[in-house]
């Protein structure tokens, strides 16, 4: 017998809804992070690598004594770049300075003790620091919770739109994960260039004040979308 003559009934199948959940937690951040530049300048090639590696290292020592409230610490770019004299200005040494330059990366979870360390840092000669940017861990459990609170909402609303039709959800058939994301707003940054040259904190003077820094909330949102059967509803 083929399908075609196949007339035999068919059970109805069992009517289905399909539902997507959302959640959005407001949470304080975990890590926030900044990122010091390290610069130097002279005539000498040599003299300008050395100074380089002497303020890399007063930076790299002032950001480890805050020990534990520093969780992560690794170098980026390193750089050294020779300025070209102008042409027809001198056509002897074409090499007018040297250019050095080191980025360090730095994560901490202690937002006191950022405050203190960006000041004291922006105060170390030739030295910028730009951030912070706010952030959660990736393992935080508020993704979890978030993902949670996803499902609760996609089976209360199956189950809303079951009993508007008179019915009741009877059998999950499918749950998909649509995504965990995490807001990112534009950072806040505080940024600064000081030398005690320029006007800066010498080793006379008193220390610089720390900054009072209020982290920035982290919005996750978290998305399902859920399929069920239910019973046969209520029209009339």
């Amino acid at each position: 017998m083929t399908p075609e003559t196949d007339r035999t009934p068919r059970p109805l199948e069992a009517p289905r809804v399909g539902v997507r959940g959302e959640a959005t937690i407001e949470v304080e951040p975990e890590l926030a992070r900044i990122t010091v530049t390290v610069r130097s300048r002279g005539a000498d090639r040599r003299h300008t690598l050395d100074d380089l590696t002497r303020r890399n290292t007063q930076a790299l020592d002032l950001i480890k004594s805050y020990g534990d409230a520093v969780e992560k610490l690794e170098t980026g770019t390193i750089g050294l770049t020779p300025e070209l004299r102008d042409k027809g200005r001198d056509r002897g040494e074409k090499i007018r300075a040297y250019h050095g330059v080191v980025r360090i990366g730095a994560t901490l979870t202690d937002f006191t003790a950022l405050g203190e360390l960006t000041t004291r840092l922006a105060d170390l000669e030739l030295t910028a620091v730009d951030g912070p940017w706010w952030s959660l861990r990736p393992q935080s459990p508020v993704y979890r919770e978030a993902r949670q609170q996803a499902v609760r909402d996609a089976v209360q609303r199956g189950r809303e739109y079951a009993e508007a039709l008179g019915a009741t959800l009877t059998a999950l058939i499918e749950l998909a994960d649509d995504g965990v994301h995490q807001a990112t707003p534009y950072p806040q940054q505080a940024a600064f260039v000081m030398s005690a040259r320029a006007g800066g904190y010498s080793a006379d003077t008193a220390a610089p004040p720390s900054l009072d820094l209020e982290p920035e909330r982290q919005n996750v949102h978290a998305q399902v979308t859920a399929h069920f059967t239910m019973t046969p509803p209520v029209l009339t």
